[in-house]
């Protein structure tokens, strides 16, 4: 532990900028291997999302007010509000033949190295069986990765407040490398930071709270979310589970049985990762400093955060949570048909 402690460390100083030299990095942008900025899993089927208008509520006050907002039910419908707000397209922007698209999840350098993942039971007009899906934010839609028992979902959530989904997010390096080279891993975990916000307010927008389970083992993580291919130069390195379920609810653990998650490494994982790029620059310290945060599994006491109560500023307390979410601008754009 003290080794891999080191490490980091390490990393950190050697990716640090300095008054008379950048850290290491590519120089100049290589626009012929430029990452994809979508992964998609050929070969798994696929759920379509519905494509949902920002409303006039919640208040964006409300969201930051725990107990204040009804609880939403647990369908399609909503499952496809929580991608929305949170994961999904924004907008898109062009400057003569360039086009690009912008999410609701901030990104450094509009890279976007996180992924979504959703771990779920039955949901009603979602799916009949639990299920492992990668959620695909330019189609808006979930791709099936795989199936499992019922019997395995009730294990995996034993502990859990009914109602609880799953939503796990995964970075990919290689896309923020191509731009910044070694600094790469720190802006990825700055982005999987904002994905863990947006999924907080986007469930907090419905009545749901969002739990990070921080106590699983990278090992866990991978197993759970199907990432056991390498996936060649551009893997998905687990990065977290988040536990959402209705508010008023009481989530009585913070990590998950390992034992139940094992056995999804001998599921039949479908889909294959599409290839982001046609060539790619190492950047070993980058891989160094992946293997040395990867975490054990933990046991902690965690103390009860207490919901709050204090009022916004008048400038922003009865604006349109969906709008602040989703953007006025946002919606305008070509992003989100309706």
């Amino acid at each position: 532990m003290a080794d891999a402690l080191s490490q980091v460390f390490a990393y950190h100083e050697a990716t640090k900028h300095h008054l008379n030299r950048y850290a290491r990095g590519p120089g100049a942008l290589d626009w012929a291997t430029q990452p994809d900025p979508f992964r998609r899993y050929t070969g798994a089927s696929v759920i379509p999302l519905e494509h949902l208008k920002p409303s006039d509520h919640p208040l964006y006050e409300s969201v930051f007010m725990e107990g204040t907002l009804p609880v939403q039910p647990l369908n399609h419908r909503n499952i496809s509000q929580l991608f929305y707000d949170s994961l999904a397209l924004s907008a898109w922007k062009q400057v003569g033949d360039v086009r690009w698209p912008l999410r609701v999840n901030p990104s450094s350098g509009n890279l976007h190295p996180t992924e979504g993942y959703l771990v779920c039971g039955p949901v009603a007009g979602l799916c009949t069986q639990p299920m492992v899906c990668h959620y695909a934010p330019k189609e808006h839609v979930l791709e099936r990765r795989v199936e499992f028992p019922p019997e395995t979902w009730k294990a995996l959530t034993a502990g859990l407040p009914n109602g609880t989904i799953l939503v796990g997010l995964t970075s990919i390096h290689w896309r923020e490398a191509w731009k910044y080279g070694e600094r790469a891993f720190r802006y990825c975990q700055h982005d999987v930071g904002h994905a863990i916000a947006t999924v907080t307010l986007a469930a907090a927008a419905m009545g749901w709270k969002a739990t990070l389970l921080d106590d699983l083992s990278t090992d866990a993580l991978t197993n759970l979310l199907g990432l056991n291919d390498s996936h060649e130069a551009e893997p998905e390195q687990p990065d977290c589970l988040l536990a959402v379920y209705p508010q008023g609810e009481n989530c009585a653990v913070q990590t998950l049985p390992e034992d139940v998650i094992a056995t999804f490494k001998t599921l039949s994982w479908q889909g294959t990762p599409n290839r982001l790029s046609p060539a790619h620059v190492d950047w070993p310290v980058i891989d160094q400093a992946a293997a040395a945060t990867r975490k054990p599994a933990t046991r902690k006491v965690y103390e009860t955060a207490v919901p709050i109560r204090k009022q916004l500023s008048a400038r922003n307390r009865f604006h349109s949570a969906r709008w602040s979410i989703s953007g006025e601008a946002a919606w305008r754009s070509t992003a989100r048909p309706a």
